[in-house]
């Protein structure tokens, strides 16, 4: 490896709201087999992975992830399981319709189903006012700017100057501003410059490719230069495969309204299933398959809904990513190895 004695380890984690519990589990097996592997019990996600990429549901991971603890700004302050514990103990206040809201909204016809409250709320008890350039890794948290019409990338290691430098929480409220869920996000960078973002989700769900290209210019320490594929090794996450099929008989007299639901999630799962194409063919092409994983897990039991927050289908996703971390149990010890070796 040319320039590159260690791989770069890059975790991606898509978009896809309350079933973000899913990747979640699926990282806090990945955490627990770190602790027993490397023989180090204070092992967190954060200190195997030099970038780590996330598209709303995410995005707030791995902001999570990287938050600085409190005695150490080089160490990460959460384990997985409590990145976790905040879709389980805040999803329903985050999720829940009053019956003004309701009415008013149309249930999200005529205005964003949910109050942004909740959800604000919750980013500033876990990121308080904590700054992007803090965070203690790279990353690249997606968001749509509807104003300058393109995406919108926050990166941790172009923060520096006060103009690409915001406050985490707003990042995180950013990437996850879903459309006719909550109300487009209004953030303001330190240079107070004011950007109108939307859920990354529109554009970029599974922001794999987003880190793969991210990574490729970062110089990110004495081992690791601007990487090439053959010198990285990535993680990619999905939140559960929505794959239900929609039949010419009735989609061929659809539409606008019909159209919409559809649409979403046609979108959603094709542009994700892209990135994991170009992905697998760039790793066949350099010869290193086993350096790319990508987990997008059946749902199960879990409903495909983003924003079904009840007790029964939280249990149901944490069942689903246990299911699938112990599917996947073999690929990710080989992904644990390649993170140790290359710590």
């Amino acid at each position: 490896m040319a320039n590159n004695t260690k791989l770069t380890r890059i975790l991606s984690i898509d978009g896809g709201g309350i079933r973000g519990i899913i990747p979640g589990q699926i990282l806090v097996a990945l955490e627990k087999k770190l602790k027993e592997m490397d023989n180090n019990p204070e092992a967190r996600i954060a200190d195997y992975f030099d970038l780590i990429a996330g598209t709303s549901t995410g995005g707030i991971l791995s902001c999570i992830y990287l938050c600085p603890s409190d005695t150490d700004s080089k160490k990460p302050r959460f384990s997985a399981k409590e990145a976790v514990d905040l879709y389980f103990e805040r999803g329903d206040e985050i999720f829940d319709i009053s019956f003004w809201q309701k009415v008013k909204s149309g249930a999200g016809i005529l205005d964003e189903k949910y109050s942004a409250d909740e959800l604000e709320d919750a980013l500033n008890d876990y990121l308080k006012d904590l700054k992007l350039s803090q965070l203690i890794k790279p990353c690249l948290i997606t968001a749509y700017d509807i104003k300058r019409r393109r995406g919108h990338f926050f990166t941790q290691h172009t923060a520096k100057d006060d103009k690409n430098n915001f406050y985490v929480r707003d990042v995180a409220r950013a990437t996850s501003a879903a459309p006719t869920y909550f109300e487009v996000s209004r953030v303001k960078s330190f240079s107070n410059i004011n950007y109108p973002l939307i859920d990354g989700g529109v554009f970029v769900n599974n922001p794999a490719m987003c880190a793969y290209a991210e990574a490729r210019k970062v110089e990110f320490d004495e081992f690791r230069k601007k990487p090439t594929a053959k010198d990285m090794v990535i993680l990619s996450l999905g939140t559960g495969n929505v794959d239900n099929p929609y039949y010419y008989k009735n989609a061929k007299d659809w539409g606008m309204v019909e159209w919409l639901k559809p649409l979403i999630d046609i979108m959603m799962s094709g542009v994700s299933e892209t990135v994991d194409y170009q992905l697998m063919q760039i790793y066949k092409a350099v010869n290193k398959p086993k350096q790319y994983l990508r987990i997008s897990p059946e749902l199960g039991n879990a409903s495909p809904e983003m924003d079904n927050a009840s007790l029964e289908n939280l249990n149901a996703l944490i069942e689903t990513g246990n299911e699938n971390a112990d599917i996947f149990d073999k690929k990710l010890t080989e992904i644990a190895k390649l993170l140790i070796e290359n710590s």
